[in-house]
C-alpha cells in the first residue's frame, strides 16, 4: 500500500510538473525587454501609456519580472534618445520599443550598432528597411476620419475644434487632416478651426496648460466638439472641455475613457490607434524567431461610445458604421497623402 502510494506521488508530481511546463506562452531564456519613451511621460494616459501597457501585457504572458526582465527609460532631453537606448542595449535586453517620431534616425543608429537586438519603432515609417527594425505604424488619417465624421453629426453649432501637436509629427498631421475630410464629408460647410502646438517636438505634446487655454479659444469660438490630440497637451484640451456643460470632446491614442477620468462628462469617443496589442504581436513573433521587418499596420478606429452611448441616435450610429466600413474596404478615401 506504501509502494502504491509513494509511487502515485511521484507519478502526479511528474504529471504537474509537465503540464505547467505547457502552460502559456514563453520567452527564450534571458528573454528581456525595454523601452525608451520620447521627451513625453509614460503615464501621459495616451501615447507612451499605451505603448508602456504593452510590454507589461506580454511581460505577464511570459512571466518576466518588471523592474528586471522589463523597463522603461524617461527621456528627458531628445540628445539622449541614442544613449538610453545603449543603456538597453548593453545590458543585452532582447528587444528595444522606442516611442515615437522623432526616435526614427537614431532608432536605426543603434539597430545598426546591434544587429542581434530586435527594435520596434512606434510611429516610425521605414524607409531604410533593416532585418531587425519593424516600424509599427497606423491609418491615423482613418481614426481620425471617423472622429471628424461623428463631430460633424453631433455639432449643434456648426462649428467644431481640434487641439494638435505639432505638425512637425506626419502622424499628427494625419490626425487633423483626417479629421477634417471626415467632418466635411458628412456636413461640407461646418467651420473647423484647428490649432497646432507652436513649440519644438520637446514640448508640443506636455503642455496641457496650452491645450486647456487652446480648447477655451476654440470654444469661445463657437466650438461645440473638440478633438485633442497630443498627448498630455491634448488631456489638456479634452479636462477643459468637460468643465463646459453640454459639450463633447473627442480623445486619441487609446480608449481615453480609461484613462482620462476627468474628460468623461464630455468624452463621447477616441480616436484609437491599437498600440497596445501592436507591441504585444510583435514582441510575441521576437521571442518566437519570427520577427518582421519594414512597416507592419497596426489597428485603428473609434472606440465605444461609453455613457453616451444611448444619446447618440441609431442613424448617427449605422453612418459612422457604414463610413468605417468603406474607409477598411478601400471604397471611402481620406485624401490624406494622396
Amino acid at each position: 500500500m506504501r509502494k502504491w502510494f509513494f509511487a502515485t506521488l511521484v507519478m502526479l508530481l511528474v504529471l504537474g510538473s509537465v503540464l505547467s511546463g505547457c502552460g502559456g506562452p514563453k520567452a527564450p531564456e534571458g528573454f528581456k525587454i525595454g523601452l525608451v519613451t520620447d521627451v513625453g511621460r509614460i503615464n501621459d494616459r495616451s501615447f507612451n501609456q499605451s505603448a508602456w501597457e504593452g510590454v507589461q501585457q506580454i511581460c505577464k504572458t511570459f512571466g518576466l519580472i518588471e523592474g528586471e526582465d522589463c523597463k522603461y527609460i524617461e527621456t528627458k532631453d531628445a540628445k539622449d534618445y541614442q544613449d538610453n537606448m545603449r543603456q538597453f542595449a548593453e545590458a543585452d535586453f532582447s528587444v528595444i520599443v522606442t516611442v515615437g517620431f522623432a526616435l526614427g534616425a537614431d532608432t536605426t543608429v543603434i539597430a545598426k550598432e546591434y544587429p542581434n537586438i530586435k527594435f520596434i519603432g512606434v510611429d516610425q515609417f521605414q524607409g531604410e528597411v533593416l532585418p531587425n527594425v519593424v516600424g509599427l505604424i497606423f491609418h491615423e488619417d482613418q481614426s481620425g476620419y471617423l472622429a471628424g465624421a461623428l463631430a460633424a453629426h453631433l455639432t449643434k453649432s456648426g462649428t467644431i475644434g481640434g487641439v494638435f501637436g505639432t505638425d512637425l509629427v506626419p502622424p499628427v498631421v494625419a490626425f487633423k487632416e483626417g479629421y477634417e475630410a471626415g467632418a466635411k464629408a458628412v456636413k461640407p460647410d461646418i467651420k473647423i478651426i484647428s490649432t497646432y502646438h507652436p513649440g519644438e517636438i520637446s514640448q508640443a505634446f506636455v503642455d496641457p496648460e496650452w491645450g486647456s487655454a487652446t480648447a477655451r479659444q476654440e470654444i469661445d469660438q463657437g466650438a461645440d466638439v473638440v478633438f485633442g490630440a497630443g498627448g498630455m497637451t491634448g488631456n489638456g484640451a479634452l479636462e477643459e472641455v468637460a468643465t463646459h456643460a453640454g459639450l463633447y470632446c473627442i480623445g486619441v491614442d487609446t480608449d481615453q475613457w480609461n484613462t482620462v477620468e476627468a474628460a468623461h462628462p464630455c468624452l463621447v469617443s477616441s480616436a484609437m490607434k491599437l498600440i497596445t496589442p501592436g507591441i504585444v504581436d510583435l514582441v510575441q513573433q521576437a521571442a518566437d524567431g519570427k520577427f518582421p521587418s519594414g512597416n507592419v499596420y497596426g489597428g485603428a478606429g473609434l472606440a465605444p461610445y461609453h455613457d453616451f452611448d444611448s444619446k447618440i441616435p441609431s442613424d448617427v450610429k449605422k453612418d459612422i458604421e457604414r463610413i468605417d466600413k468603406g474607409l477598411k474596404d478601400g471604397s471611402i478615401k481620406t485624401g490624406y497623402g494622396e
